[in-house]
């Protein structure tokens, strides 16, 4: 119903005789009644369709804080894994079908709208012709069990490790762990004979990955970590057992099953890796990597048309360089004042701690404000930390993991102390507003903790939303008053620079044929990106194509449906009431987002 139509009811309501007003009465309860048969149908199909989830997806329920399924990790590229989820799709889309979606309030037609994508979405992933080209690349350097399983099983990750149980399952999940490396390694040998494989650079970095961690003593590895923080509570007798247990599946187990994933990329499958790095060299390529497009921006998009708007954001962003460098008082070419930023020992940490007191210092600066732009905040804290060291040669310059439902455990804001000479000061505060307040924090916090939403909304997602967000997020230190320094805006500059560049070199690699170097030097010369993180962010576009297309395209329709209510609403905005719109429904496709906003606006005038 639009606003004109409210207004219209209420003007003839206020000239009604009784008997057409309790008329009108009864027929708006009865509405009522039909919109909470429709409410409760939707969302028993929900929470079936969650709990269904969960069994087949135990590793969700841990992070989730539900210990149900807490000794799996789960079946994942099994065809029996497929059909469940392709199967559990088609059954939801046929009972959504049987909802009437007109009589349903405006947030469960969200909720509808998104389920319904979501499902569609898997279907188009769990195709045969999509499958064997997905499954039978298993693990990359950036996309793979064996570098989210150390941290996980660390104790410093999700996996909890307070009771005798949770050390227990912890054994139990590391069989399973050695079950998926196996299976890798056979969906790897399916690649050879069908003729789709990874890149000779992904593999040859999976290889450099698995001697990194088979090098470590097994007490230095991260799967001993629990180990050393075996809570006193436990009996001695508890505390033998648990680290033998332990100690057994390591060496009999899951070390062993890494030394046979790694022998064999070495000896068998590295020689048969294909050398373009783009989808488009790789059989049917192309077609996966459209789908892949569509489903990263959640929009009908081409590549060519990403890669013109990246071409024209570059240049727009270049021209606001140009502003900084001058007001920086540098008299060389933009190129030079990247090289200057790059080298100059001042824009340089001085270390590890005091690069991480400088994250520290940030944090404190923006929650200072974050109230005068946000009415409800996470619940659960957020801790700063750099990585590991076992895994900061391959990560990125910063990431977010998320906290429990409930707050008790923090979220985490990492960020690379890796190379430290390479790295540079002026992008701190971006990186901070992006990964952690307000970007993925509040984000991911705020869906997971609003249990008024249904599950595969406060827990799922698309990274056209959720990278958006972040994005946009970035540019709120201007009005934070947190980009004053021209260095700490000429670092926002450079990390836009970054997001807007990502749409010319994913399109460039996996649509236009463009290699690894043509790609790194192209991010060298419209940035001020050192080789190291350059290199970092082009091997990530050749591992997981298309995912960095959705930073950009995401937060510019945030950007614009905020630009759209500013001026349609006038006085009447209120930037705190917006944040609350964008993020008070989860993760939402950007068309469905669009369509809240734009009734929010409309209601609002």
């Amino acid at each position: 119903m639009t606003i004109r139509t409210l207004l219209a009811a209420a003007l003839l309501s206020t000239s009604a005789i009784a008997a057409p007003a309790l008329a009108d009465h009864h027929g708006a309860a009865a509405h009522a009644d039909a919109a909470t048969a429709e409410h409760d149908k939707l969302f028993a199909l929900f929470a079936a369709d969650d709990e269904a989830s969960l069994k087949r997806n135990p590793i969700n329920a841990l992070f989730r804080g539900d210990m149900r399924y807490a000794d799996k990790i789960g079946d994942f590229g099994t065809d029996a894994y497929n059909d469940g989820e392709r199967t559990a799709a088609q059954n939801n889309l046929t009972d959504l079908a049987r909802i009437d979606r007109g009589q349903l309030g405006a947030t469960d037609q969200i909720a509808y709208d998104v389920f319904a994508w979501n499902q569609r979405e898997l279907l188009k992933s769990l195709t045969p012709d999509i499958l064997a080209l997905t499954d039978v690349r298993p693990i990359n350097h950036f996309f793979g069990i064996h570098t989210f399983y150390p941290n996980f099983a660390s104790g410093q990750g999700a996996a909890p490790f307070k009771t005798v149980l949770d050390y227990d399952n912890n054994v139990k999940r590391h069989a399973n762990f050695v079950e998926i490396i196996d299976r890798s390694i056979a969906r790897f040998k399916q690649g050879q004979a069908s003729g789709v494989v990874e890149t000779k650079l992904t593999i040859a970095n999976v290889i450099a990955q698995l001697d990194t961690q088979l090098a470590m003593p097994v007490e230095e590895s991260p799967y001993w970590g629990p180990v050393n923080t075996i809570p006193a509570t436990f009996s001695a007798a508890d505390k033998a057992r648990v680290t033998a247990d332990l100690r057994k599946s390591l060496t009999e187990g899951l070390l062993p099953s890494l030394t046979r994933l790694r022998d064999y990329l070495k000896s068998s499958y590295l020689a048969d890796a294909r050398d373009g790095v783009g989808l488009m060299h790789m059989k049917d390529g192309s077609k996966l990597y459209q789908q892949l497009v569509e489903g990263s921006t959640t929009l009908k998009i081409m590549p060519e048309d990403i890669h013109k708007l990246g071409l024209s954001e570059v240049a727009r962003i270049r021209t606001e360089m140009e502003k900084v460098r001058a007001e920086m008082g540098f008299n060389g070419t933009l190129a030079e004042f990247f090289e200057y930023l790059r080298t100059d020992p001042k824009f340089k940490p001085a270390s590890r701690e005091a690069l991480t007191q400088g994250y520290y210092d940030i944090g404190k600066q923006v929650d200072a404000k974050i109230g005068t732009y946000f009415a409800t905040q996470p619940k659960a804290p957020l801790e700063i930390r750099p990585y590991e060291e076992f895994r900061e040669k391959f990560e990125a310059g910063g990431s977010y993991q998320s906290g429990t439902p409930d707050g008790s455990r923090p979220g985490i804001f990492y960020f690379n102390a890796y190379d430290l000479p390479s790295r540079t000061t002026p992008g701190m505060v971006t990186l901070y507003l992006h990964e952690g307040a307000p970007g993925h924090h509040f984000q991911i916090s705020l869906a997971q903790e609003n249990e008024a939403l249904p599950a595969f909304m406060r827990f799922g997602g698309n990274t056209a939303y959720v990278e958006g967000w972040a994005l946009y997020s970035e540019t709120l230190g201007y009005e934070m008053g947190l980009y004053k320094d021209p260095a700490a805006r000429i670092g926002t500059l450079s990390d836009e620079m970054l997001r807007a560049m990502r749409l010319v070199v994913d399109t460039g690699l996996h649509a236009k044929g463009w290699g690894r170097d043509q790609a790194i030097e192209y991010m060298l010369a419209n940035s001020d990106m050192g080789r190291t993180d350059a290199t970092a962010e082009i091997e990530r576009c050749i591992a997981i194509p298309s995912q960095a297309l959705a930073y950009k395209i995401g937060a510019l329709t945030i950007q614009r449906l905020r630009a759209k209510a500013e001026t349609e609403m006038g006085a009447k905005f209120d930037i705190r009431a917006f944040h609350d719109q964008v993020l008070n429904t989860g993760a939402l496709p950007l068309a469905v987002l669009e369509d809240k906003i734009n009734a929010w606006i409309a209601a609002g005038k």
